[in-house]
């Protein structure tokens, strides 16, 4: 008895501490929706992907049934703080995480069983040449060479009617320019696909 209730003390703690962080996840967003009134803040950007790629987990475990991933995360420890607008940023995470996501969970329908095919995404950043470096890799289908120069245009999509409206990765690719920095990408058909965000440290 004092095992299960040890278990159920610790299970408890564990509800309590995601609510409370999924809680003030969906503030931050919240207050996104509003006008935003674009202040720069000192911003942890290892912090801000560690929330946002937690939010974004829970969210499409919880709308696609039987959906699992093996989500790596390795945030670099010496990158500093920058000036920037963190629900902005955030969002464009969120856009960039969420596809990738579907495109993993698309990936794992459309697989060979027998194949044992294990979805997985692996977020990182690193510090690099004075720039701050987000990458977000998945192993999904990749994206097809006729289509790569299309990807940050706005209503482009590869989704089916209903699914999506083309405007995250467009409003990604803005955001993170209007901020100062670059987003790119990288991608292999069959293999997957990394999106690269660079913000310089100044």
């Amino acid at each position: 008895k004092d095992d299960i209730m040890a278990d159920v003390v610790a299970n408890i703690e564990k509800i309590n501490q995601h609510g409370t962080r999924a809680s003030r996840i969906i503030r931050r967003m919240v207050d996104h929706s509003r006008v935003s009134k674009g202040e720069y803040e000192l911003t942890n950007m290892n912090s801000l992907c560690k929330e946002y790629v937690f939010l974004a987990f829970a969210g499409v475990k919880s709308n696609i049934h039987g959906f699992d991933c093996n989500v790596i995360e390795d945030y670099d420890e010496k990158i500093p703080s920058i000036k920037t607008i963190p629900q902005d940023v955030a969002r464009a995470l969120l856009n960039i995480v969420n596809n990738a996501f579907y495109a993993l969970n698309e990936k794992r329908l459309m697989e060979d069983p027998s194949k044992d095919y294990k979805p997985e995404l692996k977020v990182s950043t690193k510090l690099e040449n004075d720039h701050i470096i987000i990458r977000i890799k998945d192993n999904a289908t990749g994206i097809k060479e006729e289509i790569r120069d299309k990807i940050f245009n706005p209503f482009f999509t590869t989704k089916p009617p209903g699914d999506g409206t083309g405007l995250g990765l467009s409003i990604s690719h803005d955001i993170v320019r209007n901020l100062n920095g670059e987003l790119t990408l990288q991608t292999q058909v069959g293999l997957g696909t990394e999106f690269i965000i660079s913000f310089p440290i100044q």
